[in-house]
């Protein structure tokens, strides 16, 4: 991503909720697969919805993602509801993944190049989770 990148989402999530929105159907849909305690890694995570419901369900989370604004809408309602939630700006294209290992690790919507690169940061046993945009859910 580049520093154009940065300044779109800033000025989207500026413009726009305060507040991070529900988690995807997908990844609740997933929920008896998932982990309930460990770390998590939710790479490109915006706002944090899936963040905040990890946490919620009790695992140590980290969001990554390249929008300070969307950091902090994130670290907003994690403080409004108690949850812990390590926060990093970085832009995922190009930075060092924060490291691992990793019980869980979320790519939603975001295409993420270095998949490889993400399974092994993952901890023996772990899960990688990728959803992938398509012309049917960016309409």
């Amino acid at each position: 991503m580049s520093d154009d990148d940065r300044i779109t989402w800033d000025a989207r999530y500026s413009e726009g909720r305060a507040e991070p929105g529900e988690p995807s159907a997908v990844l609740t849909a997933l929920d008896p697969l998932l982990p309930r305690r460990g770390r998590a890694l939710d790479l490109a995570g915006g706002a944090g919805r899936h963040a905040l419901w990890l946490a919620r369900r009790g695992l140590d989370v980290t969001l990554a993602d390249i929008s300070e604004v969307g950091l902090g809408i994130a670290r907003g309602a994690a403080a409004r509801e108690g949850l812990a939630l390590r926060t990093v700006a970085l832009d995922v294209e190009r930075d060092p993944l924060p490291g691992g290992p990793w019980d869980l690790i979320l790519i939603f919507y975001f295409l993420e190049r270095r998949v490889a690169a993400c399974a092994a940061e993952l901890a023996p046993g772990g899960h990688l989770v990728v959803v992938h945009p398509t012309r049917s859910n960016l309409l």
